[in-house]
C-alpha cells in the first residue's frame, strides 16, 4: 500500500527533469566529490592501522596486535547491514540528496573524532571502545554512500550514459586511498618516528572536518533526482520500502548480493590489505607499499571509466561476465608478482588485479541499482549490498593475514579471491540485462 505525501506540481518537476547538462555537471561532480570525502574518511584508518595498533593494542606480539588493528577495521562494517536498512529507507522516503547530506556529516564526524581519541596509555581500555564505537558510526555513514550517490547520479543521467556516469562517480572511491596514502607518506617522511607515533598520525583524521564541509555544501547545491520526484508524484512514497523488497525482489536482492561480494572483497583487498601484505609478507619497505598501490588504485581509477563505458555498448551483462572472467584469471599471477619483494613486481602485480577488479567494478554500480523499481532502489539495492560488503569487504584485511598466518601460502588469498570470482561469474550468467530499461519501472507509475 502506498500514498501521497506532499506530491508536488507538475509545474515543479518539470525544471529538475528538463535542467540540462548544467544540472547533470553539477551533480555528477557533487556525487564524485562527496564519494571522495566519504571514502577517504573510511579508508584513512587503514593506511594508520601499524601505529594504531602500538597506540590502542599494546601487545608482546607485534602480529596479534596487528590483527587486533585489522578486526576493528572489519568492524565498521558490522553496521552497514542496518546503515543500509536506515538510509535506504530515509533514502526512498525523504529524498535521495537531504539523505546523502546527512551521511557525508556522520562520517565526517565520526572521522575527526578518531582523530582526537586518547591512547591507550592515557585511558586505558577505553581508548580501544571508544575507537570500535567510532568504527561503527562510519560503517554507518559508508552504508549509504554508495548506494545513494550512485542512484542520485543514475536518475539523473540520460539512459546512453547511465553505465559511463554512475562508473566516473563510483570511479572516485579509488581515489581517496591514492591521497590518503600519499599524505601518510608525506607525514612520515617529515617527522620523526617519535613525533608520527606521538602526534602526526592524528592530522589525515582531522582533514576529515573540512573535508567533510566542503562536501555537504556540494551536495546542498543539487536538486532532488528527477524519478524520485515523478514516482513521488505519481505513485507515492511507500511507507515500506524494505518489506516490499523482501517480498517480491528476493532474486534481485540476491543478484546484488553476489555482484557486491566480489566488488567489496576486491576493492577492500586493495585499500586495507595489500599495503599490509607487501610490508608484512612481501617484505617490501613501507614507502614502496604505499607508492606501488597509488598506482593500483590509479588505474583501477580508469578501469572503472573503461567498464562503465562498454556497459553503455554491450551491456552490464557481459561487461560484468567479462571482468569476473578476468580477475579469476589473474588473482594467482598477480599475487605472485607483487610477493617478489621489489618495487617493480610489486606495481605490476597490483596494477594487473586492479584492471580486471576496476572492469568488474565499473558496471556494478548501475547494474544492481537498475534491478529495483525507484520507489524502493535504496533499500532493496541497499541492505544487500551492504550485507555482502560485511562479509566479504569487512572481513577482506583480516581473513587474508589470517589465511596466510595459518596456512603459510603467500598466495592463499589469492585462491580466496579466484573462487569468490568463480561464483560471481556463475551467478551472473544468470542476471537479466537492464541497460535499456527505464529507471522509473511500471511499478512508481500506479
Amino acid at each position: 500500500m502506498t500514498y501521497n505525501q506532499n506530491p508536488p506540481a507538475e509545474t515543479d518537476i518539470a525544471p529538475i527533469a528538463n535542467s540540462g547538462n548544467l544540472e547533470l555537471k553539477r551533480v555528477v561532480s557533487s556525487a564524485a566529490l562527496g564519494q571522495f570525502v566519504e571514502w577517504y574518511d573510511f579508508v584513512v584508518y587503514a593506511y594508520s592501522a601499524t601505529v594504531i595498533a602500538a597506540l590502542f593494542f599494546p601487545s608482546v606480539d607485534p602480529t596479534a596486535a596487528l590483527l587486533s588493528s585489522l578486526a576493528v577495521y572489519g568492524v565498521g562494517f558490522l553496521m552497514r547491514p542496518l546503515g543500509g536498512i536506515v538510509f535506504g529507507y530515509l533514502g526512498d522516503r525523504i529524498g535521495r540528496r537531504n539523505t546523502l547530506s546527512a551521511i557525508i556529516l556522520l562520517m565526517g564526524g565520526a572521522t575527526v573524532a578518531i582523530g582526537l581519541l586518547p591512547t591507550y596509555e592515557q585511558i586505558g581500555i577505553l581508548a580501544p571502545v571508544l575507537l570500535v564505537v567510532c568504527r561503527l558510526i562510519q560503517g554507518l555513514s559508508a552504508a549509504g554512500e554508495a548506494t545513494g550517490s550512485n542512484s542520485f547520479v543514475a536518475e539523473h543521467a540520460p539512459q546512453n550514459k547511465r553505465g559511463f556516469l554512475v562508473a566516473f562517480t563510483y570511479a572516485f572511491a579509488n581515489l581517496p586511498p591514492i591521497v590518503a596514502a600519499l599524505l601518510v607518506l608525506l607525514i612520515t617522511n617529515v617527522l620523526t618516528p617519535d613525533d608520527y607515533k606521538s602526534w602526526g598520525w592524528r592530522i589525515p583524521f582531522l582533514l576529515g572536518a573540512p573535508l567533510a564541509l566542503v562536501g555537504l555544501y556540494i551536495r546542498r547545491r543539487t536538486e532532488e533526482s528527477p524519478a524520485f520526484i515523478k514516482m513521488r508524484a505519481t505513485r507515492g512514497i511507500e511507507p515500506m520500502p524494505l518489506s516490499i523488497a523482501f517480498r517480491d525482489y528476493k532474486k534481485e536482492m540476491g543478484f546484488s548480493f553476489a555482484l557486491a561480494a566480489l566488488s567489496s572483497l576486491g576493492f577492500y583487498t586493495l585499500t586495507g590489505y595489500f599495503v599490509t601484505y607487501l610490508t608484512v609478507t612481501a617484505g617490501l619497505d613501507r614507502n614502496s607499499a604505499l607508492i606501488s598501490n597509488s598506482f593500483a588504485l590509479l588505474i583501477a581509477f580508469f578501469a572503472m571509466l573503461l567498464g562503465g563505458y562498454l556497459s553503455d555498448r554491450i551491456g552490464r551483462r557481459k561487461t560484468i561476465l567479462l571482468g569476473a572472467a578476468i580477475s579469476t584469471l589473474v588473482c594467482i599471477p598477480a599475487y605472485m608478482l607483487a610477493g617478489q619483494g621489489n618495487l617493480f613486481a610489486a606495481i605490476l602485480g597490483q596494477g594487473l588485479l586492479a584492471l580486471a577488479l576496476g572492469l568488474f567494478f565499473g558496471p556494478v554500480g548501475i547494474a544492481f541499482l537498475e534491478l529495483f523499481p525507484t520507489r524502493i532502489r535504496l533499500s532493496g539495492a541497499g541492505v544487500s549490498y551492504n550485507v555482502a560488503y560485511t562479509v566479504f569487504g569487512g572481513t577482506a584485511p583480516l581473513l587474508s593475514a589470517y589465511l596466510v598466518l595459518q596456512t603459510g601460502n603467500k598466495l592463499a588469498p589469492a585462491f580466496y579471491m579466484a573462487l569468490v570470482s568463480i561464483v560471481v561469474f556463475i551467478v551472473a550468467l544468470y542476471l537479466p540485462e537492464t541497460y535499456r530499461k527505464s529507471l522509473v519501472h511500471s511499478e512508481d507509475e500506479a
